[in-house]
């Protein structure tokens, strides 16, 4: 057995076997290379935990509710329980670089959910196959639909850990949590998680502290230009190796710079799935060092002013931005870069985010009401609001290189 002591929940235990086998794998240690948050340290400098330090923690809280749940008299196997930890454990496995950047930029039409699933089948046969139920429950094709809803649902342990870890790591007092309460909280009905109505308050918290990290942390509109910054950095050393330059990057980013990667060329080219292995954010970030030095005068702006911190100013807008306004920032820059019209989407964009706090016709929580009636969180709150819990936030962010940068 190995312990790990995690500034959350303490020591942490990982059983010799199978679980500790797979945190052991290479695939599993790649995202102790990883950040959870991505960009969102130029905003929070202290968020630098890494998804490695977020899977063992929503490990340990999905052991905690399958103790939750056997303590009520609801029966698991053994082997049920170690394969949802096992599922849990390697539920972020395919994340690349800087959470969400690259399947925006030099990967297309597969997300990190498939590539997780292609990772978990690879780990599952260098382990003798040892892996199938896991991968069953995380495809939710087991019977028993309560387990994946462990890992993935409205209330999912994944969910818990990376609120109450980020609200940590980021100083956002607003986000914290108390899973343990929710988990002690945690019921099955008709095989389907529910909540005991003593835990409505807690669940009522962890509703507004998921809105409130999203629009503060995930969607914080430094971070939202930064990452832009970062997507139109790839996508300009893409088109610059596309054209025939020569751009420096480490074999794994280089691959996916030099190629059209989509969900197609991923199941046709072994060497692709191979390259992303190895893709991590080193590889970023050693490629943005040397692009700083580039002749090209987009590569390199870019570039330096993510190193230097130096980021896109960003307005943020209720409505869709006049078109007329973006031209008028473009052409600004046009002349100041000395570029042509074309080239300035790389510094100048509008970007559509929507965003709701609860989604009522995706596994919502259900609470059990002290008469034995079930009710959905929304119907059974006193100060939550349907029509405000699932009205889809839209908001409009429009970056662009600052005039002084």
């Amino acid at each position: 057995m190995k312990i790990i002591n995690d500034p959350l929940y303490g020591f942490i235990d990982i059983p010799d076997g199978l679980l500790l086998n797979i945190v052991k794998h290479p695939l599993m240690q790649r995202l102790t290379r990883i950040n959870q948050l991505g960009m969102a340290n130029v905003v929070y400098p202290g968020a630098r935990h890494s998804r490695f330090l977020h899977s063992i923690g929503a490990f340990h809280l999905t052991g905690q509710a399958i103790m939750s749940l056997q303590q009520k008299g609801h029966f698991i196997f053994d082997s049920e329980a170690e394969a949802v930890e096992a599922a849990i454990l390697m539920h972020d496995i395919g994340h690349g670089p800087f959470s969400h950047v690259l399947e925006h930029t030099i990967i297309s039409g597969i997300s990190h959910e498939d590539i997780s699933l292609l990772m978990m089948e690879q780990i599952n046969r260098d382990l003798n196959n040892q892996l199938g139920l896991a991968i069953s429950i995380f495809k939710d094709n087991y019977p028993k639909r309560f387990l994946h809803q462990l890992i993935s649902s409205q209330l999912d342990m994944d969910r818990l850990d990376y609120l109450r870890r980020d609200a940590f790591f980021t100083g956002v007092s607003e986000g914290n949590i108390g899973s343990a309460r929710i988990i002690a909280m945690l019921d099955m009905l008709d095989d389907n998680l529910v909540v005991n109505y003593k835990g409505i308050n807690p669940i009522e918290n962890y509703l507004i502290s998921r809105r409130t990290m999203y629009w503060q942390v995930y969607l914080h509109k430094t971070v939202v230009g930064y990452e832009k910054m970062l997507v139109s950095l790839l996508s300009r050393a893409k088109h610059l190796t596309a054209i025939g330059c020569d751009v420096f990057a480490p074999p794994a980013l280089s691959y996916f710079l030099r190629n059209d990667v989509d969900a197609e060329w991923f199941a046709a080219h072994d060497e692709a799935f191979l390259m992303y292995q190895t893709l991590d954010d080193n590889d970023i970030m050693s490629a943005i060092k040397v692009w700083a030095m580039s002749d090209d005068k987009i590569l390199s702006t870019l570039a330096t002013n993510i190193l230097n911190r130096r980021l896109f100013k960003v307005e943020v807008f209720d409505e869709p931005v006049a078109q007329e306004y973006v031209d008028v920032i473009a052409q600004s820059i046009s002349k100041k870069m000395g570029i042509p019209m074309e080239d300035t989407h790389y510094l100048v964009s509008v970007n559509a985010i929507q965003k709701d706090t609860y989604d009522i016709s995706d596994n919502s929580i259900t609470i059990v009401m002290k008469d034995g009636t079930t009710k959905d969180i929304a119907e059974a709150s006193e100060i939550l609001n349907v029509q405000t819990l699932a009205k889809k936030n839209r908001k409009y962010f429009l970056c662009y290189l600052r005039s002084n940068s």
